[in-house]
Order: C-alpha cells, then sequence, then structure tokens
C-alpha cells in the first residue's frame, strides 16, 4: 500500500506502443495495472471495429469509469499504470480529477513506424484506417500539464528506465 498512491497514464495514439510500456512500467514497480480498452462500453469497441471514430460524447462515459477505478485504487492505497490514447487535453482533465497524484507519458513515435507496428499486431480491435482521425484529434502533452514526452524508439527496457528516471518512480 503506497501512504500517497500515484497514477501514471501511458498516452499516444493506437500502435505507439502503450501497452508494452505500460505492462512492463506496472511490472517493474509492482504497481497495479489497467487497460483503458477494457472501460469501453460494447457500443465503442463497435464502432471502432466497424472503422467509426468515436466522438467526444462516446468518449466523456470512458473517462469518467477511468477516472472513477483510479480514485479507488487510491482509497485502497493503491498505485497504478493505466494506458489511456487520452488524445485532448480536456480528456486528460477528467483523468487528473482522480485521487492521488496523476501523471502521463505521452509516446511519440515515427507514423509510419507506427502504422507498421498496427499491421502486424494481433488480437485489437482498432483498425489501421483509424489512425488518421487519432492523429488529427492528437493534442500533445503540453510542458504546463503533469508529465513528459518520451520518444519510443529504443527497447522496451529502454523506455521504461527513461519512464521511471524522468519521473522519479519508485515501487511500492
Amino acid at each position: 500500500m503506497d501512504a500517497h498512491p500515484h497514477h501514471v497514464v501511458v498516452m499516444g495514439i493506437s500502435g505507439s506502443g502503450k501497452t508494452t510500456i505500460a505492462t512492463r512500467l506496472a511490472e517493474q514497480l509492482g504497481w497495479v495495472f489497467a487497460e483503458a480498452d477494457d472501460f469501453h462500453p460494447p457500443e465503442n469497441i463497435t464502432k471502432m471495429t466497424s472503422g467509426i471514430a468515436l466522438t467526444d460524447e462516446d468518449r466523456w462515459p470512458w473517462l469518467e469509469s477511468m477516472r472513477t477505478w483510479l480514485t479507488e485504487q487510491a482509497h485502497a492505497g493503491l498505485s497504478t499504470v493505466v494506458t489511456c490514447s487520452a488524445l485532448r487535453r480536456s480528456y486528460r482533465d477528467i483523468l487528473t480529477g482522480a485521487d492521488g497524484d496523476v501523471r502521463f507519458v505521452h509516446l511519440l513515435g515515427d507514423t509510419d513506424l507506427i502504422l507498421d507496428r498496427m499491421k502486424t499486431r494481433s488480437g485489437h480491435f482498432m483498425p489501421e484506417s483509424l489512425l488518421p482521425s487519432q492523429i488529427s484529434t492528437l493534442e500533445p502533452l503540453e510542458p504546463d500539464e503533469q508529465g513528459v514526452r518520451i520518444e519510443n524508439t529504443g527497447t522496451p527496457d529502454e523506455v521504461v528506465a527513461e519512464v521511471i528516471a524522468r519521473l522519479d518512480l519508485h515501487s511500492t
């Protein structure tokens, strides 16, 4: 249990490596991990699987359920690592309303590399056709927001080490 729970939201467009980095980060820190996709209602999954981009109205309940989960974990004294595209600042503002210290890791990467990753991954509902809508929706993490922007070009272990160092994280 952590006296002051922390939440790290690993964010970025689909295919940027959120799940890979977040799962390794959670494992290394001994924190609870959650995948944002698991918070989507079935209607959102159906839309995205069909190649239909979500609207803000689709996203609000999803983000609010994530914020509630983060707060529940904080009340249990647990720190977390969660994936979330968090494409717009207004989406991140909802998540920062959770109890505990919420910080973001914005994973950056070359669009061609991300597209290649999307083509080769299996078991994910997000089609490559939605990548342009994600890119056009993205509002990059700004310096006045809590978090860091990191190029996801090294090995996953190198990226996780950079996240830990730059956010000064410690296992619980």
